[in-house]
């Protein structure tokens, strides 16, 4: 078996905790507006992996991943390559090594399989309602939700993240109504606010695919900051 691999990072250390190996996987059903890798969508690529590969790769770096680093898998969306993800993270597991998927929870199958291998699930919301979310990315939110109802039964530790984008998502009344979502959801170690950036816009004229968002501003960071450190408050306010 081998997977189709989109890059590698290595000394990742946003993905994640601690230092970590950060594998994007190609592939992703989704079509998300603000997406700044059109060139992962596809469902093959030149890099090719066998699992035993990415495990020897990984290995290579495992002396600087100490207690709280590890293995990232992201994409693209990993769990379109269901079979060849689960295969990865059971090598990394038998080699005590910690494992992580950065998921819209919207991929193939073996998601109970994969997630009995996977210490961390970064988890992305897109949207709140099924309407934007399909408008925004272009898919049924109802696989990403029953993804994420998965993980809360199996306990499995998230961090959350939201992209903000300015005229969509960037104001108080939307930061509201994701603290309203994400209050009932439980082992959340995690809530993170990214924000909308244009860096990903050159490729989509390499790609000649038409650019979604066009005229739309990279996000203020520090908006972005003070809208997390609202949401955050919001989130502890509703105990």
């Amino acid at each position: 078996m081998k997977g189709y691999i989109h890059s590698i990072e290595t000394f990742g250390m946003l993905d994640g905790p601690g230092i970590r190996v950060v594998i994007f996987l190609q592939g992703c059903a989704l079509r998300c507006a603000f997406c700044h890798n059109p060139d992962s969508w596809a469902k093959e690529s030149e890099t090719m992996m066998s699992p035993e590969e990415v495990l020897k790769f990984v290995q290579r770096y495992k002396s600087y991943f100490k207690d709280t680093g590890g293995v990232t898998f992201s994409g693209g969306e990993p769990l379109f390559q269901s079979d060849f993800l689960l295969e990865c993270l059971k090598l990394l597991k038998e080699d005590g090594i910690h494992t992580c998927i950065d998921t819209s929870g919207a991929g193939n199958n073996n998601y109970e399989e994969i997630l009995k291998y996977t210490d961390l699930v970064i988890f992305d919301v897109k949207a709140l309602t099924d309407e934007d979310y399909e408008e925004l990315v272009n898919f049924r939110r109802n696989r990403s939700e029953e993804f994420l109802e998965l993980c809360q039964s199996m306990e499995k530790s998230l961090w959350l993240r939201q992209v903000i984008i300015p005229g969509y998502n960037d104001n108080v009344e939307y930061i509201e109504e994701l603290a309203e979502y994400i209050k009932p959801i439980k082992f959340v170690e995690k809530i993170e606010l990214l924000p909308y950036h244009t860096k990903g816009v050159h490729k989509y004229k390499e790609l000649n695919i038409p650019y979604p968002l066009t005229d739309v501003p990279d996000m203020d960071i520090d908006k972005c900051k003070e809208l997390e450190k609202i949401l955050i408050d919001k989130v502890k306010s509703l105990d």
